[in-house]
């Protein structure tokens, strides 16, 4: 198993949280300040420097108009990550290539980074989250359409070695598209997707051999997209996919009561506000899945979610903290809960979560837990999904 270090970069320094209506979107930027927004960029990739040296695997991701995340171009962190370290992987996880323009765009810099990291880079693609639609001024019923448009159209960008090609797509029109550079990884880095509730876009991933990760969801609904997943490549018999990764909070702390305290700083992210227009735009999900939340089912970072103790996120694998023993045994449980996963992605730092105890926790799980679970993936999750049934 493979452990990533996470952050997304975040803006704590707000009024109190209760004053606000939100905090994506629409809060106004007079509440940047640009000094101490310095200060939190450097002191962020100072973290994943030492992610680095620990031998952890760095995951960086992008969003826009929101305080929870001042990463808004994911491929400026992974640049300067290529360039600063030298063990670990850099995954970006992801490109919101239904709202940007230019797919071609994000093939050229993903190769430029791949050559700058001599081959460290693996690639996700995401939709963006439901609030950017508003920011990006997107369509939110074709998003799906351009997401997996974009992606084949890198996938064949960086595999092409025979001089241009044409491509004419229903949203993108290229009429010559010849990459430099290639990327160093050959045929082209790992390809990533992020969760959705679609069974058929997680049938596609698996389908095409890419990563399929999702984030701070509970362990039924895990189970249930990682089993949709696996059961692509089973039913069409393909060898397997790329893979399958799950993102929890993780805090390790030398006592339960300090990794409690540190768990609970790490739920800021959790309590981040949206207003109700910009959190379901119409379109953006199947029918049949708001037909499920209004049920109830699948709570996931719903409101009801949010409101939950610290011991129920724990329990249902939202949160993961304790002494490094602890931690371990958390993440063996959820492994075999949902039938087995290739990469742990740890959020680690959120809100306002310092650097000394955020490099505290970091430094604890490389070196007490992380050698707890690292062949965990020697198992074939299949199996282990049969057993868990």
């Amino acid at each position: 198993m493979l452990a990533w270090h996470f952050t997304e970069m975040p803006y704590p320094n707000l009024p109190p949280l209760e004053s606000l209506s939100t905090m994506r979107v629409s809060l106004s930027n007079q509440h940047y300040d640009p000094m101490i927004g310095a200060d939190l960029y450097n002191r962020y990739l100072d973290e994943y420097m030492i992610a680095d040296d620990l031998g952890l695997n760095l995951l960086c991701n992008e969003h826009h108009q929101t305080a929870t995340c001042l990463d808004v171009a994911a491929p400026l962190t992974a640049a300067i990550l290529a360039r600063q370290t030298s063990k670990g992987r850099i995954c970006i996880l992801g490109n919101p290539v239904a709202n940007r323009g230019d797919p071609i765009r994000i093939a050229e810099e993903m190769a430029m980074i791949d050559c700058i990291s001599r081959g460290r880079l693996d690639v996700g693609f995401v939709r963006g989250v439901p609030y950017e639609i508003f920011a990006a001024n997107t369509n939110p019923t074709q998003t799906v359409e351009r997401l997996w448009e974009g992606i084949d159209l890198c996938v064949k960008a960086w595999q092409s070695v025979d001089g241009p090609f044409n491509f004419e797509g229903r949203f993108t029109h290229r009429r010559a598209v010849n990459l430099w550079p290639r990327p160093y990884q050959t045929p082209h880095p790992a390809v990533w997707i992020t969760g959705s509730s679609d069974l058929d876009n997680i049938k596609k991933a698996a389908a095409r051999g890419y990563v399929f990760a999702t984030f701070l969801q509970p362990h039924a609904k895990v189970k249930w997209m990682f089993d949709g997943y696996r059961s692509a490549f089973r039913d069409t018999g393909l060898p397997g996919g790329g893979g399958t990764a799950y993102m929890p909070l993780v805090y390790t702390a030398d006592t339960e009561e300090e990794a409690e305290k540190g768990a609970r700083e790490l739920t800021w992210y959790l309590a981040a506000k949206s207003e109700p227009q910009y959190r379901n735009p119409p379109g953006y999900v199947p029918v049949e899945f708001n037909v499920q939340a209004l049920k109830g089912t699948f709570t996931g970072r719903t409101d009801a979610m949010r409101q939950k103790s610290l011991e129920f996120l724990k329990e249902e694998g939202v949160m993961v903290y304790g002494t490094p023993d602890s931690v371990a045994a958390q993440i063996k449980r959820l492994y075999t809960l949902v039938g087995g996963f290739d990469h742990l992605l740890m959020m680690q730092q959120a809100g306002s979560l310092d650097h000394a105890r955020t490099v505290k926790s970091m430094t604890l799980f490389a070196r007490e837990v992380y050698p707890q679970i690292k062949d965990l993936a020697r198992t074939r999750p299949l199996e282990l999904a049969s057993a868990a049934e």
